[in-house]
């Protein structure tokens, strides 16, 4: 039997993902021959890539992997290269990261990022333009990307990051003109162990924190290293059976809404306050003096309208994590629906199989998947903008009655 060995470089902050690793590495090496006009193999490398999977299997690393082999003075991803280092780190000239900090991308940002993405490249080999979330480019956005995407300059990059190539994730135009890399869900036992190897994790903690992370290697590591993730997913598995009373769907939705914006909150405020800083500096608002009162007007507009931004970035983180909570419980509903069944499946909350068999003793599985439907139809409501404590209080309504 071959062994098999772990990806090297910026490759090995991808978990579990060998094939992808391989495409995106010889793409990387044939973006190095065309450098240095040499010929490639035919339709390795590309101008445009979609990168798929689900929540945690590592979309925005892959590109942010691929995006420093790109820049790699070897062209292999060696990780020790400057290209490489700055790249990872979020600091090359030619590398720009769209994260969406609002709901949405929208037409405007959009149209500002094509336009940079056409100059050449000023201290790298490619100009690339990684777009997490490109599900959430607006109509408008979409439209302007495409623009850019069918005609791209001649060493520009675009990666887009996105849950599925379905039509709801990303139009139909913008697909066909993208290179397909599907990432899958990471086996618990490569999570566990880069929980251990890379970020120092106990590996029993690494171990249970694998095994109930769903596949998502961001979600696994704050669990096994923020105490208070540990308490907010154990207060949300107490839901199911908690909701004995009418009063307690009302108790549990402040908790779960509190929750969500506690962690929004623990997010953000480091990071906010330390923007408001830097623009007021960059500004000259904290500046004295004669003729500083137009720099501090100025200023205190820039920070009014930053303060917005984050306003609109906490909107979604709260959403995030809330949304987190609903898959936890979604997690439960389908582990008592294997219960019930009888099914030879393992559980998506093996630490909490004592609660998974006494709900299956209590439920037919016909009311299982009734709870199981709240939950789905509240993520869907929370997704079109249906106020977040509205859509939790209609769910655990129907969670309590079945």
């Amino acid at each position: 039997m071959t062994a098999v060995v772990a990806p090297a470089g910026v490759w090995a902050q991808l978990v579990g993902q060998d094939h992808a690793v391989d495409v995106l590495s010889s793409a990387a090496r044939a973006a190095a021959q065309i450098v240095a006009g040499e010929p490639a193999p035919p339709g390795a490398m590309t101008h445009a890539w979609l990168l798929t999977g689900p929540p945690g299997s590592g979309r925005s690393v892959a590109a942010r992997a691929f995006a420093a082999a790109l820049q790699c003075i070897t062209g292999t991803g060696c990780g020790q290269c400057p290209g490489c280092r700055t790249a990872m780190h979020g600091t090359h000239a030619d590398v720009r990261l769209v994260i969406p900090e609002g709901l949405s991308i929208s037409v405007a940002e959009m149209r500002a990022l094509v336009q940079a993405a056409a100059r050449r490249p000023t201290t790298g080999q490619w100009q690339v333009v990684i777009i997490e979330d490109a599900d959430r480019l607006t109509e408008g956005a979409s439209n302007a990307l495409l623009k850019a995407v069918e005609e791209p300059p001649e060493r520009t990059v675009f990666l887009l990051c996105a849950p599925s190539d379905h039509p709801e994730d990303i139009s139909v135009t913008i697909r066909s003109r993208c290179r397909l890399v599907t990432l899958r869900t990471p086996a618990a036992e490569a999570i566990a162990r880069v929980l251990v190897e890379r970020d120092g994790v106990d590996p029993e903690l690494a171990e249970w924190a694998a095994s109930v992370c769903g596949g998502h290697v961001g979600r696994a590591r704050r669990l096994a290293t923020d105490d208070n993730a540990r308490k907010r997913r154990a207060a949300v598995l107490r839901i199911p059976l908690g909701l004995s009373r009418p009063g307690d769907v009302f108790r549990c939705a402040d908790d779960l809404i509190a929750a969500a914006e506690a962690d929004a909150t623990e997010e953000s405020k480091e990071r906010d306050e330390a923007e408001k800083a830097e623009l007021r500096n960059a500004m000259g608002g904290d500046a004295t003096g004669k003729g500083v009162a137009g720099a501090k007007r100025a200023a205190e507009a820039a920070v009014k309208q930053l303060e917005k931004r984050q306003k609109s970035r906490a909107t979604r983180t709260q959403r995030d994590t809330l949304d987190l909570a609903l898959v936890d419980l979604a997690g439960f509903y389908r582990d008592v629906l294997v219960a019930v069944s009888g099914a030879d499946a393992r559980y998506n909350h093996p630490d909490h199989a004592q609660d998974i068999e006494q709900a299956a003793r209590q439920w037919t599985a016909e009311s299982t998947l009734k709870r199981l439907e709240a939950v789905l139809a509240c993520r869907e409501a929370i997704l079109w903008n249906v106020k977040p404590r509205i859509a939790v209080e209609a769910m655990l309504t129907a969670l309590r009655h079945g």
